[in-house]
């Protein structure tokens, strides 16, 4: 592979020789058509090239640093049976960023692996942004975690894999899912069927999230002992949700009442987690404030709650889902 080079930025001229020694896992490190290769050229301005199980890297000594160390977090995360897709490309290039993560993330013990995951039945879960690195260090040394981002960004999804992980090993005992039933923005009229059948459309990105993380005969069984609970926050009221892991998704759609609410149902040995985007309320125009944005307004600083902030930066889904929410947030402000 070759290809005419990149102009590199003003700075003194480096070049480094990468070796991989499992040649058979660089068709998906490189991708189709060489794309993973072209799109670091175009993101960190190095010139690449490569031949057999070696790779050239040309620019500043600074580009080639960025380059060098997101190819061996891609490689490692190769060998370790990830898959990689243009997403965790960019994902791996902010890492390889982010200085503060040297010895952290990408582990100096030599085997590769991050120090900071998540394992699951079906899949085990490492960080694709520096924000998501710390949101999970959060959610094992903190019992109430306030998770504040757009769409995207792994909030409620990290979430329920760190629950799903803890009722596996026995930490907790239930695993308690919510969110309020409110519609984005249209009206959806008589809903037909029981209970469970009007609230379920509402709750359907949470039921997702657990098939993610837990094979669907497990979901089912848990969710028939009463182990694995999903319902509307109105079913909270009057509760104490002890030895359990309690996630509030799509918290902005609550009211203050509401938040205070479900705040006060904490017990022992439990953690909870509160997820929702500031900026994307569908509360009808008669409420005046959102119960998240009360609720972090009043909380924090206090002793044992975290807040996890996330930017247009850490959106994991496809690139431009990233720009999109950066153009609406700059047209806001």
């Amino acid at each position: 592979m070759s290809r005419k080079p990149v102009p590199a930025q003003s700075g003194e001229r480096s070049r480094v020789e990468l070796l991989f020694d499992k040649p058979q896992l660089l068709s998906q490190l490189f991708g189709q058509y060489d794309q993973h290769l072209v799109a670091l050229e175009n993101r960190l301005g190095v010139y690449i090239t490569a031949r057999g199980n070696r790779v050239g890297l040309e620019g500043t000594a600074e580009q080639v640093a960025l380059a060098r160390d997101t190819l061996n977090d891609l490689y490692h995360r190769i060998q370790r049976g990830e898959e990689v897709d243009t997403g965790l490309v960019d994902a791996a290039i902010a890492m390889a960023a982010e200085p503060v993560l040297d010895g952290i993330i990408r582990a100096d013990s030599g085997s590769g692996a991050p120090s900071v995951m998540i394992r699951t039945r079906k899949k085990t879960i490492v960080p694709r942004t520096p924000a998501q690195a710390h949101y999970m260090r959060e959610l094992t040394s903190h019992e109430m975690i306030f998770a504040l981002g757009p769409a995207g960004t792994g909030k409620t999804y990290i979430a329920v894999a760190q629950a799903v992980s803890q009722l596996i090993s026995g930490s907790v005992q239930r695993l308690i899912l919510s969110r309020p039933a409110v519609e984005a923005g249209e009206k959806l009229g008589f809903l037909p069927g029981d209970m469970k059948e009007k609230v379920d459309p509402y709750l359907r990105p949470l039921y997702d999230a657990l098939h993610d993380c837990l094979p669907a005969e497990q979901v089912e069984r848990r969710i028939a002992s009463g182990e694995i609970e999903i319902a509307p926050i109105a079913f909270m009221r009057g509760r104490t949700l002890a030895d359990a892991f309690v996630i509030l998704d799509e918290a902005q759609n609550t009211t203050p009442a509401q938040m205070k609410m479900f705040l006060t149902r904490f017990g022992q040995n439990s953690r909870m987690v509160i997820c929702g985007d500031p900026n994307q309320t569908d509360l009808p125009g008669g409420v005046a404030a959102s119960g998240l944005a009360d609720a972090t307004f009043r909380l924090e600083g206090l002793e044992g709650i975290s807040l996890c902030r996330f930017t247009a930066g850490d959106v994991v889904r496809h690139p431009i889902v990233g720009r999109i929410v950066e153009a609406y947030e700059g047209r806001e402000a």
